[in-house]
């Protein structure tokens, strides 16, 4: 295969593809995505099938069990993945909008209309649930989309591609509006990421190395999170049963995913009080946990080592330290954090409101665990990923952050004087 020349024709599709998905009307776009929930539910156990070989296939190269966890496929996910496609087909459709509409003294009148970006290339590994929702908010948002799964979650990819294909089709719209690159070879991303005539933007989701090296490579404009270094504080005016509840679900709902915890701080007052009873539920899940010098007088764990405060484990692994007060958690937090999620447990609302403006994180919590900092959770339907940017879209990317808007502008003949 000649990577180049395939992947500029996916792109010559994709830009064609765009133009007509971008002026689609809301009706046929909803009609689009019911279609493909539909195939999806209809064809459940070839999902399942080729999601087995690739499982079986990713046990044998030795793929760590987060990776595991994040590649596997069951009736569960699927449902889940069908939902949020209902979801998103039920949003209102932001393509056309227009907001913010003002009389200027020369007697024109002028707004914002929300638009598609265009093209949007999307790299992401092991999950494939990321093929569903990312089809589905680009579909719905008004643009074509090139996807890149990784190598380990080829064969669900192409059988979830397959049902995709099938909902366009039923409607009478191009199947290259959604597009998954079907060769491994890391030439195509290469590619992808240059291709700055048919692809407006990169969206990739990943490892921290594969952000960095798209980061740096890319010649489009990049959406991007590095790390979800997440964090509960657990303030010494916190109810504590309900920091038991959320620090455990922080860290042990799921820990392959990028709004787990990963360090938890506490306030030293309630210390003794808290980490015991916190450990014992730890230990019950097999969470090996590191902590700092007081961490370790009060319960049994290892001894916390420098990096452990800025590492993503993504493991039943969970790094503790107890601090002074509440500005002590936030220069940590500052610190060491990887302004993705980040919560605090207080019944104080003065101080939950100094944690929440000073923590510049996406998402900044109040008495909850992190997460919730998820696009299906937020109401979006579903998620391209949790942007850690600070320009154009921040925190949980669904319909919104695939839009940009254009000026526009409404006259009675009035001319410049």
């Amino acid at each position: 295969m000649d990577i180049k020349s395939y992947i500029r024709q996916l792109g010559r599709q994709a830009r064609v593809a765009s133009k007509v998905i971008s002026s689609a009307s809301a009706d046929t776009k909803k009609l689009a995505l019911l279609s493909i929930a539909e195939a999806l539910n209809e064809n459940r156990q070839n999902i399942l099938v080729a999601n087995a070989v690739d499982l079986d296939k990713a046990q044998a190269n030795g793929l760590d069990s987060a990776l595991m966890d994040r590649l596997e496929l069951n009736d569960a996910r699927i449902g889940s993945m069908i939902e949020g496609i209902n979801q998103v087909s039920e949003l209102p459709d932001p393509i056309g909008e227009i907001t913010d509409l003002t009389s200027r003294p020369s007697g024109i009148k002028l707004g914002k209309m929300r638009v598609p970006l265009g093209v949007i290339g999307i790299i992401y590994e092991s999950r494939p649930n990321v093929t569903v929702d990312a089809a589905s908010l680009c579909l719905k948002s008004g643009n074509a989309t090139i996807l890149r799964g990784g190598s380990e979650a080829i064969k669900s990819n192409q059988a979830i591609a397959t049902c995709i294909k099938q909902g366009l089709s039923a409607v009478g719209l191009p199947e290259s509006i959604v597009q998954i690159i079907e060769t491994a070879d890391r030439e195509a991303v290469g590619e992808l990421i240059t291709m700055s005539d048919y692809v407006d933007v990169i969206v990739p989701r990943g490892g921290k190395g594969l952000i960095k090296r798209i980061s740096q490579d890319a010649k489009i404009p990049v959406i991007k999170h590095l790390d979800g270094i997440c964090h509960v504080y657990i303030d010494d005016k916190a109810n504590l049963d309900m920091a038991f509840n959320i620090a455990l679900n922080s860290k042990t709902h799921r820990y392959g995913v990028c709004n787990a915890m990963e360090t938890l701080l506490v306030a030293e007052n309630i210390a003794a009080d808290i980490l015991p009873r916190l450990a014992s539920a730890y230990e019950e899940k097999n969470v090996e946990l590191r902590g700092c010098e007081i961490t370790q007088q009060l319960i049994r764990c290892s001894a916390a080592r420098e990096e452990d405060w800025s590492t993503e484990f993504l493991a039943p692994i969970l790094s503790i330290k107890v601090v002074k007060n509440i500005e002590v958690a936030i220069a940590h937090i500052t610190h060491y954090g990887s302004q993705h999620t980040d919560s605090i447990v207080t019944e104080d609302d003065s101080r939950a409101l100094h944690f929440i403006k000073a923590v510049d994180s996406s998402s900044v919590m109040h008495n909850t665990s992190t997460r919730f900092a998820d696009g299906f959770e937020y109401g979006l339907g579903a998620e391209i990923g949790i942007s850690t940017d600070k320009i154009h879209v921040r925190g949980p990317v669904g319909l919104e952050g695939l839009t940009s808007q254009k000026w526009v502008v409404f006259g009675h003949g009035e001319i410049r004087q």
